[in-house]
């Protein structure tokens, strides 16, 4: 338009030198076109300039905030007490001044992660172009574009989610960053906050949890490799994910010959460097075999990996129970030897839900953060009272006797067969028939491996694994015996089948999750279904009281409880296990060695008081009325000597809760009142008949 004005203008003027009088006359049309220009062009101009200088003047004006606007992530119990935190601020954070950091640490962030970051002030205009892009392309924010000084901003003071806004105001801050610090300083802080996995929030930490080290001790190929991690620090992690870390140690190498700041031969050789890494882990203070487990269960189940949950703004709210967590780690501590290195576990969970109330995966969480409450070994007898549900639920009658002996059965048909003889426990026999809550309290192996026989081992694994066994099961003979691994969590699972009622329920970890990139709150779903009767759920458990009464293997720890529970003992030459439940508690807890060492005497009978000690705990922190008996069960009172009907001459007795037409008709055979008189003369009549010819 300012060219055609001009064209214009000059066009009349020389037409007008023709004239006589040779002064230059500009139309209304001209006027009015060079007024549209102005407004235009200069005018938006000048506002623009004003504006920005404003800008500029207002960010150089106001302070930054003294402190980060970006939320930890808080890991909170079912009562809200916190039990973890991260964020750049958190205990994984180590504050290196810039003395400390090697200059090929520094040179090697830079080539990587914003190579003018000298020359550019706050905003690299290639990378947001570009980024600005692909952003558009995708519709939403997925490439970041941004530069150190950007990157320190959002740490600083942003959360991590990814909205336009927030991407105004990193701006924003980006540039009162590069107005009120200087270069050098800007790069010293994002090197103090810049996450790079594994807990650590600053190169201090990172040195420390990678390398074992001080960072003013790292080289070029340790100083390449830390560098490489904030792009992707789960992604890129040399502890889990060796292969990708070299291969992006390899790009930063690259980009920092082509920044000049190092020769090919010296990239080679940092390259070929052989690393050696300190195997840490986050810094989990309370209850860390449980706060790990949430870690996973966020990631496995909501799909909420760690490094977005590390990084802030979330707050996680657990099913732990501080009192009952403190309760488990202390009765295992006051009940293992010292000295030993004897290993043990503990899971409690909610029967109801399958809320986890408490974890204990084993001694000390920094030495060895495997967690045995996932760990499989044999349950040992404990895996009886899964066989005894099958029993129940194929019609076994309670009352049903088993003699107590040595037995060998056979297997396989007349071609092929195969002997296997049963042992009880120091081969203590009963050396009589005994019933099945007898069987129960003395835990004898006969009845067991009889029982499994007879309803069928299949049909006993179809059983477990319905009540939420997971492990394969051998379907053997020696199936009853509990020589089919599984692990803790698993059987308490199936032990909360019966507290339930017959209802299996999902144990679970994660209540509810609150976080500034979630439209809405997250909260847990309970997952449940019934798989057994109530009938049969409580003909077991009334059956399992048994083991905590005298002449029961978990007798000599009745005393740590103060109200009834149902529980089972079990012990293999490596294993210790106890599991039980009260209406509102299901624990489980096993002892042994990780090298499968076989237990002494004293060491397997340490899951016992373990578990009594916790469970004394739980009766009080969550009392609960015992079981009543579902309608559709017949109570009968029998003598456990016969397994018939007791009368009252019999001096042992036992009630029981059958199912209609598996109870007992037929009375004590071994203790009949005496006949009287009438009952003598009738026992005459068919004397009297005979010896008159009747």
């Amino acid at each position: 338009m300012f060219h055609s004005l001009l064209w214009r203008r000059q066009s009349r003027h020389e037409t007008s030198s023709n004239s006589p009088d040779n002064s230059p006359k500009y139309s209304s049309e001209d006027r009015a076109g060079l007024s549209i220009w102005i407004h235009l062009t200069v005018w938006p101009l000048l506002a623009s300039f004003t504006g920005v200088t404003l800008l500029l003047f207002g960010l150089r004006a106001a302070p930054l905030p003294e402190e980060s606007l970006s939320n930890p992530t808080d890991i909170e119990s079912s009562d809200g007490a916190r039990i973890a935190t991260w964020s750049i601020a958190g205990s994984g954070t180590h504050h290196v001044t810039a003395k400390d950091v090697p200059e090929r640490l520094e040179q090697a962030t830079i080539a990587v992660e914003d190579a003018n970051f000298y020359r550019h002030r706050a905003f690299s205009i290639p990378s947001m172009v570009r980024a600005t892009l692909v952003d558009m392309r995708h519709g939403k924010v997925v490439e970041g574009g941004s530069t150190i000084t950007q990157q320190l901003a959002k740490n600083l003071f942003l959360s991590q989610h990814r909205t336009l806004a927030r991407k105004l105001r990193e701006a924003l801050y980006a540039i009162q960053l590069e107005i009120h610090e200087s270069k050098d300083t800007i790069l010293l802080q994002y090197l103090n906050v810049v996450y790079y996995g594994q807990g650590a929030y600053g190169v201090g930490s990172a040195s420390e949890i990678y390398f074992g080290k001080p960072v003013h001790e790292l080289d070029l190929a340790e100083c390449a490799m830390l560098a490489g991690l904030t792009k992707g620090p789960s992604l890129y992690s040399p502890l889990t994910h060796y292969r990708l870390a070299k291969e992006r140690q390899q790009i930063v190498l690259d980009r920092m010959v082509q920044c000049g700041y190092i020769s090919r031969t010296e990239a080679d050789a940092a390259y070929q460097e052989p690393l050696h890494f300190v195997k840490n882990h986050p810094p989990l203070e309370v209850a860390p075999y449980f706060t790990s487990t949430v870690m996973d269960e966020l990631s496995r189940r909501y799909h909420l990996h760690s490094e977005e949950l590390l990084q802030g703004g979330a707050t996680v709210v657990t099913t732990l129970d501080n009192l009952l967590q403190n309760a488990a780690e202390r009765a295992i501590a006051s009940t293992l030897p010292s000295s030993s290195h004897i290993q043990a576990a503990l899971i409690a969970i909610d029967p109801k839900t399958g809320a986890i109330r408490a974890m204990v995966g084993g001694r000390n969480f920094q030495r060895s953060p495997y967690n045995r409450v996932l760990a499989e070994r044999q349950p040992g007898s404990t895996f009886k009272a899964l066989l005894y549900t099958s029993a129940l639920l194929h019609h076994w009658s309670p009352a049903r006797e088993v003699n107590s002996q040595l037995t060998t059965f056979v297997r396989g048909d007349s071609s092929q067969r195969n002997l296997y003889t049963v042992h009880d426990y120091g081969d203590f026999y009963a050396g009589r028939p005994i019933t099945l809550r007898e069987a129960i309290a003395r835990s004898d192996n006969v009845y067991a491996v009889t029982t499994n026989v007879q309803v069928g081992p299949k049909a006993v694994a179809e059983t477990a694994h319905a009540m939420g066994i997971t492990s394969p099961l051998e379907a053997y003979p020696s199936l009853a015996l509990g020589v089919s691994p599984t692990s803790p969590l698993q059987m308490a699972t199936a032990y909360a089948t019966l507290a339930n009622g017959g209802i299996r329920v999902t144990p679970y970890t994660v209540e509810e999750i609150r976080s500034e990139w979630r439209q809405q709150d997250v909260h847990a779903e309970h997952i449940s279904a019934p798989v057994l009767s109530p009938q049969v759920a409580f003909q077991v458990t009334d059956l399992l009281r048994s083991v905590l009464e005298p002449h029961g293997t978990g007798y000599g720890v009745h005393n740590y409880l103060h109200t009834m529970a149902a529980a089972k003992t079990g012990t293999t030459d490596t294993d210790a296990w106890m599991v039980g439940y009260t209406p509102s508690l299901v624990c489980a807890v096993w002892v042994g060695y990780d090298n499968n060492q076989p237990l002494t005497v004293s060491e397997s009978h340490l899951a016992a008081p373990i578990w009594a000690k916790f469970m004394g705990t739980a009766q009080d922190h969550l009392p609960t009325p015992w079981y009543r008996p579902p309608s559709g069960l017949v109570q009968r009172t029998v003598d456990p000597l016969t397994g018939a009907l007791a009368t009252n001459l019999c001096r042992t007795t036992e009630t029981d809760y059958f199912q209609p037409g598996s109870e007992p008709v037929e009375s004590c055979p071994l203790h009949q009142p005496a006949p009287g008189p009438i009952h003598r003369l009738n026992g005459l009549w068919p004397w009297v008949r005979h010896l008159f010819g009747g």
